[in-house]
């Protein structure tokens, strides 16, 4: 039996960055912010990924992948609770998160890897031009499906709906907002969905890695399912260079 969690993952609320403490960056909630497919295929190793898998990108937020691996053959459904909202509201969450994220940027910058994207600047951009991806594609992307209204750790599709289950930026890095049962849940609903989950990063928001991580491996080896921690090519947070990878054995 799985354990149950103490509330579904949500944007609610305002974001905030506390900047109590010099260098800190952390934020109070989950915020909408999106990579692109370039980023993703870095983050999951997903290079090798044959076309025509059907792929679920939980907790999407407002991510370019979907629409971009949609048009190269992949069949990508995205969930996440921000899809509720109005192309309007999630176009205001997103201006609200950049004022924080800028925040905690600014104060913890020798806390990132700046090689690929040169400057906070660069990265905004580069941030902006997925989520404009995402926004232009929105409205369509909802009436065909690539977008629903869905929080872990409930989900509503069928056992093994999807080939690949990803998770971006979500489990392990708000490990102080959701707790290890929240983990414990979400991670064996996406293993519930798809026979094989990546989640990336597994460091939490202060970059270290996540104390939910070795009892969640801990407890997914207990149920026979085989884990790895595999580096990929990608490193923002100093040290967020894997990912968890989990299989059937």
């Amino acid at each position: 039996m799985r354990p149950a969690p103490p509330r579904r993952a949500s944007y609610s609320g305002s974001p905030r960055s506390d900047l109590s403490v010099a260098g800190d960056f952390k934020l109070d909630t989950a915020v909408p912010w999106g990579r692109n497919r370039a980023e993703y295929t870095a983050f999951f190793d997903l290079a090798g990924v044959p076309p025509h898998r059907r792929i679920l990108d939980c907790a999407g937020g407002p991510s370019s992948f979907t629409v971009e691996a949609s048009r190269l053959g992949h069949l990508v459904v995205a969930a996440d609770p921000l899809y509720g909202l109005s192309k309007d509201d999630i176009k205001a969450r997103i201006e609200e998160s950049r004022e924080a994220i800028a925040a905690g940027l600014r104060s913890a910058g020798h806390r990132f890897v700046w090689d690929a994207y040169g400057t906070p600047e660069n990265l905004e951009a580069t941030r902006f031009s997925a989520m404009k991806h995402f926004l232009e594609d929105y409205e369509e992307g909802l009436a065909e499906g690539r977008y629903l209204e869905a929080a872990l750790p409930d989900l509503p599709f069928e056992d093994e709906a999807f080939d690949l289950a990803l998770s971006s930026h979500f489990l392990f890095l708000y490990s102080a907002q959701f707790d290890l049962d929240f983990h414990l849940a979400s991670v064996l609903e996406l293993c519930r969905v798809a026979p094989e989950v990546r989640i990336f990063p597994l460091l939490d928001m202060e970059g270290e890695r996540s104390r939910h991580l070795p009892p969640v491996i801990d407890h997914l080896q207990g149920r026979g399912l085989a884990t790895e921690i595999r580096k990929v090519d990608y490193e923002f947070q100093k040290g967020g260079n894997e990912m968890l990878l989990i299989r059937p054995v």
